[in-house]
């Protein structure tokens, strides 16, 4: 009786984390059937409250993409480990085609103002903060919800088109 009581309850528990982790998982997208950016974009555009990052030329927007941002995104980043992902105005300064995550271009976080900031409360203010795609060790696409440290999550697929068009000293806009 003891024994069916405890496997009853092992699979009530298993096919709950199963719900539980069907709920944040989505089978990986298709790509874009959207026709393809040509050249590259001048300015990235990232709403927090809206989970919406739009590429622009020229002051024209040209395509827009759903983001996923950092476990407790409400607010500006302050240190290092408090799930935010910073606001204010950045620069594209690093390019890593080997990243954890599918594709990677790194922001010019933390900028000396951050720093003395974090350092005043006895903190480090965090940096290493990405657009990327998703974990290249999952097999799914994890959009649903807020799950980075602090960094920008998109699509693989919008990640390899935010890759190309993207280049070193691209401005970046992060607003709440």
């Amino acid at each position: 009786m003891i024994r069916w009581l405890i496997r009853a309850t092992a699979l009530a528990l298993c096919a709950l984390v199963l719900v539980a982790a069907w709920r944040i998982v989505t089978l990986p997208e298709p790509d874009r059937v959207l026709p393809p950016l040509a050249g590259k974009i001048d300015l990235i555009e990232i709403a927090k409250s809206d989970r919406r990052m739009t590429g622009y030329r020229d002051g024209v927007a040209l395509r827009s993409y759903d983001i996923a941002l950092g476990f407790s995104p409400v607010g500006d980043k302050t240190r290092l480990g408090d799930g935010r992902t910073p606001e204010g105005r950045f620069r594209i300064d690093r390019r890593n085609p080997n990243s954890k995550f599918h594709l990677s271009l790194g922001l010019d976080y933390p900028h000396p103002e951050d720093i003395e900031h974090a350092a005043s409360y006895g903190f480090s203010p965090g940096g290493d903060i990405f657009i990327h795609g998703q974990p290249t060790w999952f097999p799914g696409t994890l959009m649903r919800g807020d799950w980075t440290e602090g960094c920008i999550a998109v699509t693989d697929a919008d990640m390899r088109e935010i890759w190309r068009v993207t280049d070193l000293g691209t401005e970046v806009v992060i607003r709440p």
